[in-house]
């Protein structure tokens, strides 16, 4: 594998994987799909300040560089980018708008979230030029945000990993206390085990250790809110836990 720095460095025509380090089983996934894509699997890690709503959120989010090298190395990555901030945003650069899906959920919740989201990802589309990009399924509401910007890049969707008791693995689970840790399978049983939104927020309420942000039935189309006739319905929802966001999702029609 080779570490760069710079993006004229990389190969061209390559499968790309953005991430903000914090390496865990669920990018190796990603990585592992990327390379039936192509011969060339790029990596970056860049912890994107855009996207986060506090210097002090955005203080507290994991940095693991050394794990994260030998991850990467062992998942088939063939060059693994750590670009700086000045080649990310150099003076002068535009801004996207994530739009009116861009201000629900967890953009409400995060006001400017989704803006520096599809910023980078922009940015950093026109700096690799991949062939495919690959996105986890477990950031929904992200991925069908950066569809809407992948220009002539293919988005591949790769499915939510998880951990034994079905928490979907996710760079902030570290932050978890084993109390909250164990809370947090909450999640996942409310979603496998509801039926109706009252049912959703019925399980995720009986845990005292969440804090409930949402949880809803959407087209998943649309993001508008599931009607009895909606063909793709999927639960998402969000919360808190000693401190630390939870999001996670899963479709209704298919729940296995």
């Amino acid at each position: 594998m080779k570490v760069v720095t710079n993006a004229s460095e990389l190969p061209s025509a390559c499968a790309f994987i953005p991430t903000m380090g914090a390496l865990h089983a669920g990018h190796s996934s990603l990585f592992a799909i990327a390379k039936k894509y192509s011969e060339h699997v790029v990596a970056s890690i860049f912890v994107n300040p855009l996207q986060f709503e506090s210097e002090e959120d955005l203080a507290k989010y994991p940095r693991t560089p050394d794990i994260d090298i030998d991850i990467a190395a062992a998942s088939g990555v063939t060059h693994l980018w750590l670009p700086t901030q000045s080649e990310i945003y150099p003076e002068g650069f535009t801004k996207q708008s994530a739009g009116p899906i861009g201000d629900i959920y967890e953009g409400k919740s995060r006001p400017g979230h989704f803006d520096g989201v599809l910023t980078v990802v922009r940015r950093l589309f026109d700096l690799v030029n991949p062939k495919v990009a690959i996105f986890g399924e477990k950031d929904f509401q992200q991925l069908q945000l950066i569809k809407t910007i992948a220009g002539e890049v293919e988005i591949i969707t790769a499915p939510t990993i998880r951990d034994s008791d079905g928490l979907a693995l996710s760079s902030r689970n570290i932050r978890l206390t084993a109390d909250g840790r164990v809370a947090a399978s909450v999640m996942h049983r409310a979603l496998t085990q509801s039926t109706t939104e009252d049912e959703l927020r019925a399980i995720l309420q009986s845990e005292t250790a969440f804090t409930l942000d949402y949880a809803d039935f959407i087209d998943e189309m649309t993001f508008n809110h599931a009607q009895l006739d909606t063909q793709h319905v999927r639960a998402i929802v969000a919360g808190w836990i000693n401190g630390v966001r939870l999001i996670d999702n899963m479709p209704m029609g298919n729940r296995a």
